[in-house]
């Protein structure tokens, strides 16, 4: 338990991505995520995360925050705006990303890859649930085959892991799960070529700046949280603790996801 857990000092987020209108499942994770901060007498952060920057848009950030608030959820938490809090921005936050890439790029813990996800993809080594390509070992660099103390912005950069580690992630709903690198994941992005923090690095940074210590998420997320527990550990961070909300799923037996155009606005505007 971490020191600010001991002190009763909880701290949790909502972290929405404006690409999308927001349906039941988020609501379902945003309401568990709220509950938790209220019921621990704790706060809650308010961050969107919208790296993303071809997908998010003003109108589904703008559906977002109606949305939010049409739930009747309040944050404590958030830069003040025009004298209201108003919610973190990661696409405000990239030199702190870079930062933390460039202390990964000096300690020799990642690599630039130009390999394309075709590429990754034809090679054909799926991970054990089969829902993603693992990045195989024979595609890594020689290390170290680049400055070390030259993090280029312009190029993608992968985590370098360790094949056979297990990584014991600890669950407040579904107990504790183990996952082995080399079988659930394998080596994975910290900065994309286009400029940008890859959504793991920008929430490990963030969660570890905003002093989080509980993550409320959805269960499709479990081996992102076992990945972030990597660069939790790395950073020399104490680890938050986990809750990862049940999936809804949709008539046809597929989860819930802001692709399906059909679905409706939760609170529409008049």
């Amino acid at each position: 338990m971490s020191e600010d857990k001991a002190n009763n000092c909880y701290r949790g987020r909502l972290a929405p991505t404006p690409s999308g209108f927001l349906h039941k499942g988020h609501i379902q994770t945003f309401r568990k995520a709220w509950e938790r901060a209220r019921d621990a007498q704790g706060s809650i952060v308010l961050r969107i995360d919208d790296l993303d920057s071809g997908r998010c848009t003003n109108e589904y950030y703008d559906a977002c925050m109606q949305d939010m608030k049409g739930m009747g959820l309040e944050w404590d938490e958030g830069p003040d705006v025009g004298g209201d809090y108003g919610p973190y921005v990661q696409s405000l936050r990239k030199e702190k990303y870079i930062k933390y890439v460039q202390q990964l790029c000096r300690k020799g813990l990642i690599y630039p890859c130009t390999k394309t996800r075709k590429e990754i993809r034809d090679f054909g080594l799926s991970n054990r649930k089969g829902d993603e390509f693992l990045f195989p070992q024979s595609f890594r660099p020689s290390k170290p085959s680049w400055d070390i103390n030259r993090f280029s912005a312009s190029m993608n950069w992968r985590f370098r892991t360790s094949w056979g580690q297990q990584v014991l992630l600890k669950d407040e709903k579904v107990g504790d799960k183990e996952l082995t690198v080399g079988e659930d994941f394998s080596d994975f992005l910290v900065w994309r070529k286009e400029g940008i923090a890859s959504y793991e690095l920008a929430t490990v940074v963030d969660d570890i700046q905003m002093k989080i210590t509980e993550v409320v998420r959805g269960e499709d997320l479990l081996i992102s949280s076992a990945r972030q527990l990597l660069l939790f550990k790395v950073f020399g961070q104490i680890l938050p603790t986990f809750f990862h909300c049940d999936l809804l799923l949709g008539l046809d037996g597929q989860k819930l996801s802001k692709s399906t155009r059909s679905l409706p606005r939760l609170f529409p505007t008049s």
